[in-house]
């Protein structure tokens, strides 16, 4: 089967966006230059609705697992807790600097990436949500962001736990302008290694490689599996 390769023209991989820029007309490429090549003013990337923000970190995954999370929610101050949880995991909805830095939607506002982190990925992932946002919201530019991230990676980075992974099962996501919500799938972590070990992006294979980590700077290879329904149990059209 070749169904799952040609998703991957549709999702974060950094070659199929570059191709799908090149492709564009000019004055696509000019509205998205003016529009992505810096920081947009901070409210544009928060939620005014808090319960709105809330409703949609739950989205990530199964009410079997998300009812039970923790969630926070993003505040012009950072990530807070908006709802205690009793099972471990974490859900919230990641912006646009979550990305890999070359992303050319690095600072696009519209971005929404609802997921939920399970135990490990707590300890060991969520981390580094916390501190990008930390770092962006100090108003540091992406090359000192980069700079700091590597020192936080040297220093303060929790060693990648075992079994690190996350729930991407929203609807209602929004993950850049060429994907949109794209398809329900799952994340999984693993300590910086070649991606064909695991069969990412191979002819055939389900498995997808996320340029979000990489090792630039992050020691961390992060693997893509999607699946056939969203986090309410209906069916997602296959792309």
């Amino acid at each position: 089967m070749t169904r799952i390769p040609t998703l991957t023209k549709t999702i974060l991989l950094s070659a199929a966006l570059l191709a799908l820029s090149a492709a564009a007309p000019p004055s696509v490429h000019a509205q998205q230059t003016a529009t992505y090549s810096a920081m947009a003013p901070m409210d544009q990337y928060l939620m005014p609705d808090r319960n709105a923000e809330i409703a949609m970190a739950r989205s990530a995954a199964p009410p079997s697992i998300s009812a039970d999370a923790e969630v926070l929610v993003l505040t012009a101050h950072g990530y807070e807790v908006a709802a205690k949880g009793t099972n471990g995991f974490v859900c919230l909805v990641e912006r646009s600097w979550m990305s890999h830095f070359d992303f050319s939607q690095f600072w696009n506002p519209k971005m929404r990436g609802p997921l939920c982190f399970n135990p490990p990925a707590v300890k060991s992932i969520l981390p580094l949500t916390i501190k990008r946002t930390e770092l962006v919201q100090a108003g540091l530019s992406k090359e000192q962001i980069i700079e700091a991230i590597k020192k936080f990676d040297a220093s303060e980075l929790p060693p990648l736990a075992p079994g690190a992974m996350s729930f991407m099962m929203s609807s209602s996501g929004y993950l850049n302008d060429q994907a949109g919500h794209w398809m329900p799938h799952l994340m999984f972590y693993i300590p910086l290694t070649d991606p064909k070990v695991w069969g990412a992006n191979l002819d055939g294979s389900p498995v997808l490689l996320n340029p979000q980590f990489s090792g630039k700077p992050e020691p961390i290879t992060e693997l893509m599996i999607p699946v056939a329904t969203w986090s309410d149990g209906t069916a997602a059209p296959m792309q």
